[in-house]
């Protein structure tokens, strides 16, 4: 399913990027473009930061051995990356709940200035002494409703893929 066309201006809307990189050349693969198990790192990596401003940090799972997995994600690849391009990944959460939490994140070439690849994603709060999911801490999901309801805001729809909620 392909999202609807999004520019980098309507994505800049929803702030600061969580993370920023250049392609190193060791990212590209046999059609000389970044290849899709790259697109997985810099998604993690900027979910790392996002927990981050939620309050779940490494520290702070390490006092509680707790941690957050995802329970379910969809990528749709819709321009190139290619070896030293500059690229940006946003966030725009969407929805939370007790355990999960329901956001979008983007990879913005701005070498290319244009939109290369849209992340859907339920992500979970785990205690990791049972191994199941467990509630957020107040403060964290608190955290993750001003965040929605910030990005609640933007002018435009958020191109989820309809299978996915909390």
């Amino acid at each position: 399913m392909k999202p609807p066309k999004l520019s980098v201006e309507q994505i800049r809307e929803l702030g600061e990027p969580l993370y920023r990189t250049v392609v190193p050349p060791h990212w590209a693969d046999n059609n000389n473009h970044v290849n899709v198990r790259w697109y997985a790192v810099l998604y993690d990596d900027a979910g790392d930061v996002l927990h981050d401003l939620h309050g779940l940090t490494v520290e702070s799972h390490r006092e509680r051995n707790s941690g957050t997995m995802d329970l379910e994600h969809h990528t749709c690849f819709v321009g190139e990356v290619m070896v030293g391009d500059a690229v940006a990944v946003y966030v725009r959460a969407l929805q939370v709940n007790a355990k999960r939490l329901h956001y979008l994140m983007f990879v913005v070439n701005e070498t290319q200035h244009r939109v290369a690849s849209v992340f859907e994603c339920i992500n979970a709060f785990v205690d990791l002494n049972i191994r199941r999911t467990a509630p957020f801490p107040e403060a964290s999901r608190l955290l993750m409703e001003e965040m929605i309801a910030a990005h609640s805001k933007a002018a435009w729809p958020a191109p989820v893929t309809g299978v996915m909620s909390v």
